[in-house]
C-alpha cells in the first residue's frame, strides 16, 4: 500500500496566513490544489515549484489563477518538510527584491530558531 503523502507542509510565523487572507475563493482553491500536489507527488513539476537562482535553499510555489500570478516562498527541511514563508501577487516579470529578501530572512530565522532548540 502506497503512502498518501510524501512530504508535509507547515507554516512559519503568520506571513503565509496573512497572504492567504487576501485571496478570493477561486485562488484559494487553486493554492490548496498546488499545496496538495506538493504533499503527494514525489517529483514536483517546475510549473508548480521552482528553485530561486542565487538564493540557496529558497523555492517559490507558483500559482496561476485566471490572469493573476501568485508566488509563495518556501524551503525544504530534512527533505520531506516544506516550510511556507511569505506570498504575494506577481504583477511584473521580475520578482520584487524586497519579497525575496523577506523570504530569505524568514528562512534564516527559521533555521536559527531550529538550531537554538536543538542545541538548547
Amino acid at each position: 500500500m502506497k503512502k498518501e503523502y510524501v512530504r508535509q507542509v507547515v507554516v512559519f510565523e503568520d506571513h503565509f496566513k496573512d497572504f492567504r487572507k487576501t485571496l478570493d475563493r477561486d485562488t484559494l482553491k487553486k493554492l490548496y490544489q498546488v499545496l496538495t500536489l506538493i504533499m503527494k507527488v514525489e517529483i514536483i513539476p517546475v510549473k508548480f515549484l521552482k528553485a530561486i537562482a542565487g538564493r540557496k535553499g529558497l523555492y517559490e510555489i507558483r500559482i496561476e489563477q485566471g490572469n493573476s500570478i501568485y508566488r509563495v516562498f518556501c524551503c525544504f527541511d530534512e527533505g520531506n518538510l516544506v516550510i511556507l514563508f511569505n506570498g504575494f501577487q506577481k504583477k511584473t516579470q521580475k520578482t520584487p527584491v524586497e519579497q525575496l529578501d523577506k523570504a530569505e530572512a524568514l528562512m534564516k530565522k527559521y533555521f536559527d530558531q531550529k538550531n537554538e532548540q536543538n542545541n538548547g
